[in-house]
């Protein structure tokens, strides 16, 4: 009876620590059905924490086996429209469904404002639900919106979460994000160009999420949208090179922009200078 108690305990202890990363969404802005909009969650033990929320974000967590009370928090790379539409579905829809908790958001400055006009753009329809015959959690329709800088800005007793500067394009504040939880960590780039900041954060990660176009589909594109990609986005040559002097255990590609190419062409690219363990994401798939 002792082996078998203990033999429960290491079971539990192990699933307590287990940390993976799922993803949730690997699309941009583009309307494809099998990849949701950027969204990917951390999981460590029974805590969630969300990175961003495109399009399609609470279907996705629901199929990942992510359960609604656990949907409490979100932290937002930049303001771009594929990254925060799934925002009200967030705050929402959990809160009809099973969060008892307030919904916390971090992000970059604007996102209070943002957070502020989806809260008074449903004002009827939460009037309703709390003050009508529909059994409602009034805790789940709080919302509190936190805007950060660089740094740590999060910490719980499962992980410590980091913002990382980022160049993305014209926007004044874009993040890539450093979580610490159950003896690894993680890294999320966002939308990025090569970034140095990144770069560190990610230095031996256990696994690196990030962003890409293909080089040989940027190639064919008109010089519009290539001036547009080489200053918001990262060519897949140039991230195996930031690959390459990362280091990271497990490099793991989302808000995917091949461009008309396929999955073993933006490889071919990043092998160009990165030699280690590649990961072409889909939605759904879990890397730890």
């Amino acid at each position: 009876m002792k082996l078998l108690l203990a033999f429960t305990w290491i079971v539990a202890a192990a699933f307590a620590q287990d940390t993976r990363v799922i993803l949730l969404g690997t699309g941009t802005p583009n309307p494809e059905p099998e990849h949701s909009g950027p969204a990917v969650a951390i999981v460590t033990g029974q805590n969630v924490y969300v990175v961003d929320c495109g399009p399609g974000i609470v279907r996705r967590a629901a199929q990942a086996g992510i359960r609604m009370e656990q949907l409490t928090r979100v932290f937002i790379t930049h303001l771009h429209s594929d990254h925060t539409t799934g925002l009200p579905d967030l705050i929402f829809t959990p809160a009809v469904t099973g969060r008892k908790d307030p919904f916390e958001v971090y992000g970059p400055p604007g996102i209070a404002a943002m957070t502020n006009h989806i809260l008074k753009a449903w004002k009827e329809d939460m009037d309703i639900r709390l003050h009508g015959l529909e059994p409602a959690v009034k805790q789940a329709y709080v919302v509190h919106a936190h805007e950060v800088r660089p740094g740590v800005i999060y910490r719980d007793d499962a992980v410590r979460v980091s913002a990382i500067p980022v160049v993305h394009g014209a926007w004044k504040y874009a993040y890539g994000y450093r979580f610490e939880a159950g003896g690894k960590v993680i890294v999320i780039s966002g939308d990025t160009t090569y970034s140095t900041s990144l770069l560190e954060a990610a230095k031996d990660c256990d696994i690196l999420v990030h962003e890409f176009y293909s080089q040989k589909g940027w190639d064919a594109r008109t010089p519009d949208w290539q001036r547009y990609h080489e200053a918001y986005h990262t060519s897949a040559i140039d991230l195996g090179k930031l690959a390459a002097a990362a280091k990271p255990k497990k490099l793991v590609l989302y808000h995917e922009l091949p461009m008309g190419q396929p999955p073993e062409q933006v490889i071919r690219e990043i092998r160009e200078h990165f030699s280690g363990d590649v990961i072409y994401g889909k939605d759904l798939d879990v890397v730890r």
